[in-house]
């Protein structure tokens, strides 16, 4: 919220500087995010009055004028400006002015010249020159009651501050000049000035036919007709200045002056074209189908959940937040109707995201705005149209409907203390009350606190002691370090950290990357094969609307990015969390019912296998090589790679990472579809693996050196094509023989044609087994029977043979 200074002061004139009532207000809660001056420095300009104006005789575009600027002579300037006419008073710029820096950042001084040939003794300005808004249309002309020679600052009150608060929702009553006055004499003690509303006098008595259909939408609705309002009117200066400074750009004299209102007492108002109005207005929830031209332009469709007001053809206006264009003023209006009411905050809360758009109407609502001030407002704006577009007022219409009822809420002193860490009375906190405006009873201790209209953020306890301490300063809140012992949290040596996870990563040249955990539904059907992921029920963005259920659309996506920048070599990995839907889940202090948020973390690698480098042959990176890259995470875990399914992955080009038999994720290379689906020029490999399965990690224990030398064996077996590397493996290990300690695939042969010993459909596989007995020498009787029952489970569990 913007404003300037010398418009709050007006209400509440605290005996303190800029600064000091900036950082007041900052430590109250109501953060003060920039302080700027309401125009740059500039000197000697002061109001002039054009005399006359005659054509330059050697310029076809230049006029020469005589200017009365309070010197005690005229002065005689050159000017450009297409506005320029005898009569008017403008900004004038004395010979030795300095006017606001250009763009070389130095002030730009008038002196005494020769423009073609005529002598020029200072300079007509705009608003433009001066620094004081980008219209450069012409001279900034002025009031006709300026008085000439007056220091132009002084007389546009150029020396002022802007304020611009940064406030958190629950000060919405702050959202006014009034409402910051307000807590300003609170804090300071300054007497606050009461506005007064005198009734405008009627002219007519004609009302218009009002019905409140959902009192949960509104509670309270007051209007009336001002007839006979010349809506061409000129917006007065003061007014412009004003709206200007508190960051709105003037429109019309009806338009500025409800905006006006709604920065001087928070109040949202619409007026509306009373002529074009049929029959009567109904405030209601809207019905589905139903659509509304609204006065930005768009088009939108309402349903049951938003609030309208309609008249007796259609929809007129949403709610709370803007108006529709059916019924919008225009030069032709003569007559108009003029609306403010009491919309629930729940009923206003969250619509105008809805349409993608905000207003500063429906910003103030959704914090809640005071209801019992409808009327007052309305006569305020009746007063402006009246002093500024003339009419006729009529009666006032005001309907109540349900308005909030407010509970009193108990503050306990000594709990107070408590909580704010300093000694608090119970003299001290109701003064606090006092000074804020709360009604309040007391006994015993305790204050029964009974929130007044304005107030819709307090609810609890704990409200209160806000206000007590922000009140009080938190300045006076003692320097206490903490006493409580600090018990660092000690995790098992059974786990490693994600940050060890990050730094191995690292190590294998992945880069980390943070993703949004929504993303588009499309990731999630395509990639994840999910049809029925988790939706956002407000997204950021309406591709962003889903919760992801896997790591890899996020990486894809990240993929695409560096692409799309001219990356050749991608090496990038994420650390998160994913959202499914299981109706095993409790809800808990880390859990919510019937959604799981497993931890995993994600890789993905593209491009060459080795960086830039002359010592090996360009390749691309392949399934093995990123299959190591797992295998090193797990490391020294034994890791198993079985073939399997997954939607984002080619078929045959994909396993399921198994650790001890369970699951750890999946691996494979991204399937065909989804590389021209995305526009990839070529297939990524990827990876999903469990968080828990890869933070887990045995711990190390003590062996002693063996005391005899190992012995090794190759064997040669004939075996089925379809016997994989990890079947032989698996089944080498399920020998009876304790002796095998380890046992590797060196060698695979396959005829170009059936031999004898080898027929169709079969190949050679060469293992080198490794035995070892810690106690006792290996014999060869020993060795051959070992060997044995390794050929013996390979027959068994493969139907393998010995190869000749």
């Amino acid at each position: 919220m913007q404003f300037p200074e010398s418009w709050l002061r007006e209400f509440c004139n605290p005996p303190i500087g800029t600064a000091e009532l900036a950082d007041l207000l900052t430590m109250s809660g109501m953060e003060v995010e920039e302080l700027r001056p309401a125009a740059p420095p500039f000197s000697k300009v002061v109001v002039g009055e054009v005399l006359a104006v005659e054509r330059h005789p050697n310029a076809d575009r230049l006029n020469v004028c005589q200017v009365d600027a309070g010197t005690g002579r005229t002065l005689n300037i050159v000017c450009g400006a297409p506005n320029v006419k005898p009569g008017i008073k403008v900004p004038t710029a004395l010979v030795g002015a300095l006017l606001p820096a250009g763009d070389d950042g130095q002030p730009f001084e008038i002196k005494l010249g020769q423009l073609r040939g005529v002598e020029s003794q200072g300079m007509l300005c705009s608003a433009r020159e001066l620094k004081l808004s980008e219209d450069h249309g012409g001279l900034l002309v002025l009031e006709a009651g300026a008085t000439v020679g007056q220091d132009i600052r002084e007389h546009l009150s150029l020396d002022d501050t802007l304020f611009t608060l940064k406030l958190t929702p629950n000060l919405g009553h702050c959202l006014s000049l009034y409402g910051v006055a307000r807590e300003v004499s609170a804090l300071t003690g300054a007497p606050l000035k009461q506005p007064a509303f005198p009734p405008a006098q009627t002219r007519h008595d004609d009302k218009l036919r009002v019905k409140v259909e959902a009192p949960d939408l509104c509670g309270r609705f007051s209007g009336r007709i001002v007839r006979n309002v010349d809506t061409t009117a000129t917006t007065p200066a003061w007014m412009v200045d004003r709206l200007a400074r508190c960051g709105q750009r003037s429109v019309t004299a009806l338009v500025d002056i409800s905006n006006y209102v709604m920065f001087e007492f928070g109040r949202p108002s619409h007026i509306f074209d009373f002529d074009k109005i049929h029959g009567g207005l109904t405030v209601r929830w809207g019905r589905r189908g139903e659509t509304l031209k609204l006065l930005n332009g768009n088009t939108i469709e309402v349903d049951e959940t938003v609030g309208v007001i309609a008249d007796g053809e259609a929809v007129e206006s949403l709610a709370g937040i803007m108006g529709g264009d059916r019924t919008a003023v225009s030069d032709e209006t003569k007559n108009v109707y003029v609306e403010a009411a009491f919309w629930w905050p729940e009923a206003v809360m969250g619509r105008s995201r809805r349409y993608n758009f905000s207003t500063d109407a429906g910003y103030r609502f959704e914090r809640g705005v005071d209801p019992t001030l409808t009327v007052e407002h309305i006569e305020r704006i009746t007063q402006l149209i009246v002093d500024i577009c003339g009419g006729e007022p009529g009666p006032m219409d005001d309907q109540v409907v349900a308005l909030p009822q407010r509970e009193p809420v108990a503050l306990r002193v000594e709990r107070a203390a408590k909580v704010i860490g300093m000694p608090v009375t119970q003299a001290d906190a109701a003064g606090v009350m006092q000074r804020l405006g709360l009604p309040f009873s007391e006994s015993g201790g305790v204050l029964r606190v009974t929130p007044p209209s304005w107030r819709f953020d307090l609810q609890i306890e704990e409200d209160l002691i806000e206000e007590v301490i922000r009140v009080l300063g938190y300045d006076k809140l003692p320097d206490t370090p903490p006493l409580a012992p600090i018990t660092a949290r000690v995790r098992s040596e059974s786990r490693r950290s994600p940050h060890a996870l990050r730094l191995a990563m690292a190590g294998l040249g992945y880069f980390e990357t943070i993703n949004f955990s929504f993303v588009e539904e499309r990731w999630e059907r395509e990639l994840a094969g999910n049809d029925d992921p988790v939706r956002v029920l407000n997204p950021i963005a309406s591709p962003l609307s889903v919760m992801r259920s896997s790591l890899i659309g996020s990486l894809v996506n990240v993929l695409r990015y560096n692409l799309a920048r001219k990356a050749a070599r991608v090496r990038v990995f994420e650390i998160g969390r994913v959202f499914k839907r299981d109706a095993g889940c409790a809800d808990g202090d880390l859990g919510v019912a019937g959604l799981a948020q497993p931890a995993r973390l994600g890789g993905l690698a593209y491009g060459t296998a080795d960086d830039l480098q002359w010592g090996a042959k360009e390749r691309a990176v392949d399934f093995f090589d990123v299959k190591g890259d797992v295998e090193s995470l797990f490391a020294p875990r034994a890791v198993s790679f079985v073939p399997a399914a997954h939607p984002a992955l080619h078929p045959g080009r994909a396993a399921r990472v198994e650790v001890d038999g369970a699951f750890a994720g999946v691996i494979g290379e991204l399937h065909p579809r989804w590389r021209q689906a995305y526009d990839l020029p070529a297939a990524p490999i990827l990876f999903e693996l469990e968080l828990p399965a890869l933070l887990a990690r045995e711990l190390a224990q003590f062996a002693a050196i063996p005391r005899h030398q190992s012995v090794w064996r190759d064997i040669a077996v004939i075996a089925d094509e379809s016997v994989s590397h990890e079947a032989l493996l698996q089944a080498v290990r399920g020998a009876s023989t304790t002796l095998v300690r380890s046992a590797r695939l060196f060698d695979i042969y396959k005829p170009t044609a059936p031999t004898g010993e080898i027929g169709a459909g079969e190949r050679s596989m060469a293992v080198r087994l490794e035995l070892l007995d810690d106690e006792n020498t290996l014999t060869d009787e020993r060795i051959d029977a070992a060997v044995a029952q390794v050929l013996d489970s390979l027959g068994t569990r493969l139907g393998v043979r010995l190869r000749g």
